[in-house]
């Protein structure tokens, strides 16, 4: 990547002048490229001069003069001009003729490109969705299913070996809560059309069994169909049962008071999970005896890490928050380290239609269900619009928006640059796999609209391993946006059929490499991508 080449020419200067005396000797920190907002401003830019300052004691611009002046840019394949700028930027211009070679990489590689070995085949382990087995699933747990799938599909770019799986909450509270709905006593809870037709199936009066048989159905009859509906596939299905069979949380118990990190207060037991910075102990066996929902994570996440995972991903709903802390203190507890426990906690998603907020569902009546969200705008429509705003951040669905069929639509926008640039090969009765590119050729390509877009192809590794590194998700629809913005101004600028065979030759190299890029991109998302519209 073009960022790797770039750093590693301001680190051989910034040593060079260590060595010379120029500069005192220091750790270099690490050195971020950014992409410039503005074409006056270059490709990329760093801050690296302002960050080495109290190192260096001198001005910030006077050091990134001093790096800059160690670069061989005439000796450069990559680089046209280099710049700084106040308060002490420094700005990189990428050469056409880097940019050309790397077109002719990207046609090389096709389907491959964008495919990293960052991840060095470490095992990863995301969970998500993970809703009880009580009910549909909501828009809450189809936001938190898209991102789980999605963000397991770059790891797995990126060089992870990576396992999906859901966990199962069969035991406790919540089944008891269901046995009661199903039976319809003074203590029922959940309502809605397919608690009365369980209600139907199943005869007992044991709160118990019927909870328990309930829950099998659900998930059999409800949420396996419904995350098949949603296009996401699961390495694991895991039973929290299991952890009680295998006596996995008698085990996790035992280890926690041998390692005299529990004590008993007003008949519970309790975790001192305070002396791992959480705000406050948590108890892990209550009066009556039974074990809390916390007992089985904790014993749960030893399963995870004694499966071989070298990471582990959460990724919860808003109602979570609390449970972050307490699950890292309790990694730490065991032993592991707590920065190999990720949680990502989805903030809440509202419905508009017509500008005001709406409910969907007309059986349930409380909630929304996925399913009749899919049914109305499509899944490709749900998973983009689900994806478009990072985790921490509240989603506003606008269903007005979503079923529009026009360049409002950022999924159509998106789709339809796939759709032209296969009509635009159809036309020329050509196929990818049969399109010879000449590196001379390529360097017809100097138009500004020709240029900037491959500047957007070239970026999409950059988008993988960013992601890789940080789960922010949202990246991908954003950088789908501007690379299909970029292709429909390449089109309106330069056309792809001319009199002058190489120039066709090369736009048609163009064209090919840019659908190549928008079908990895929307096969991460799991979108479609429609060869005619």
């Amino acid at each position: 990547m073009i960022r790797y080449r770039i750093a590693n020419l301001i680190e051989k200067a910034i040593k060079e002048l260590q060595k010379e005396g120029v500069f005192l000797e220091f750790k270099i920190p690490e050195i971020k490229l950014e992409q410039s907002g503005a074409k006056e401003h270059g490709d990329y830019a760093t801050n690296i001069a302002l960050l080495v300052v109290k190192e260096v004691k001198k001005n910030p611009l006077e050091i990134a003069k001093l790096i800059i002046s160690k670069f061989k840019i005439q000796n450069s394949k990559f680089l046209d001009k280099v710049e700084v700028v106040e308060p002490g930027f420094i700005n990189f211009f990428i050469s056409k003729e880097y940019l050309q070679a790397r077109l002719g990489e990207i046609l090389k590689q096709g389907e491959k490109f964008g495919a990293l070995k960052i991840g060095k085949e470490q095992k990863i382990n995301v969970e998500f969705i993970s809703a009880n087995p009580t009910g549909p699933l909501t828009l809450g747990n189809g936001r938190g299913g898209f991102c789980g799938d999605v963000l397991a599909n770059v790891l797995e770019k990126a060089g992870f070996k990576v396992a999906r799986e859901y966990y199962i909450n069969n035991v406790g509270e919540q089944i008891r809560k269901l046995g009661h709905s199903v039976i319809g006593d003074s203590e029922a809870v959940y309502k809605g059309d397919y608690i009365l037709n369980l209600r139907k199936g199943i005869k007992s009066v044991d709160v118990e069994k019927v909870g328990k048989i309930a829950a099998k159905i659900i998930l059999k009859e409800i949420l396996k169909p419904m995350v098949k509906k949603m296009g996401i596939k699961y390495d694991f299905w895991f039973e929290e049962s299991k952890l009680y069979k295998d006596r996995e949380v008698e085990g996790v118990l035992d280890f926690l008071k041998k390692k005299e990190l529990v004590y008993s207060k007003e008949g519970a037991l309790w975790f001192r999970s305070t002396k791992f910075l959480d705000d406050k102990d948590r108890v892990l066996v209550k009066e009556d005896g039974e074990t809390t929902y916390f007992t089985s994570d904790v014993a749960y996440l030893k399963n995870k890490f004694k499966r071989g995972f070298a990471r582990l991903i959460y990724i919860w709903g808003a109602d979570h928050h609390g449970y972050v802390n307490r699950l890292k203190a309790a990694a730490e507890a065991l032993g592991y380290q707590k920065e190999k426990v990720n949680i990502i906690i989805m903030q809440l998603v509202r419905l508009f239609r017509g500008g005001k907020e709406v409910r969907m569902s007309k059986r349930a009546g409380t909630y929304v269900t996925l399913n009749e969200l899919i049914d109305e705008v499509g899944l490709d429509v749900a998973r983009f619009f689900f994806l478009m705003r990072g985790a921490g951040s509240h989603l506003n669905f606008d269903l007005d928006l979503a079923k529009e069929q026009s360049e409002k639509n950022p999924v159509y926008y998106i789709q339809y640059a796939y759709a032209r640039i296969c009509s635009i090969l159809r036309k020329l009765k050509t196929k990818n796999e049969k399109r010879k590119t000449t590196i001379q050729n390529l360097k017809l390509l100097e138009h500004p609209s020709e240029l900037g877009l491959i500047k957007q192809l070239i970026r999409f590794p950059e988008i993988i391993e960013d992601t890789a590194r940080d789960y922010q998700v949202q990246r991908l629809p954003q950088y789908a946006g501007d690379l299909a913005n970029t292709f429909h101004q390449f089109y309106r600028d330069c056309r792809v059929m001319s009199e002058d065979k190489n120039l066709t030759q090369a736009r048609l190299s163009l064209i090919l490499a840019t659908k190549q890029v928008i079908k990895n991109t929307l096969d991460l998302m799991g979108i479609s991508a429609p060869e005619k519209m």
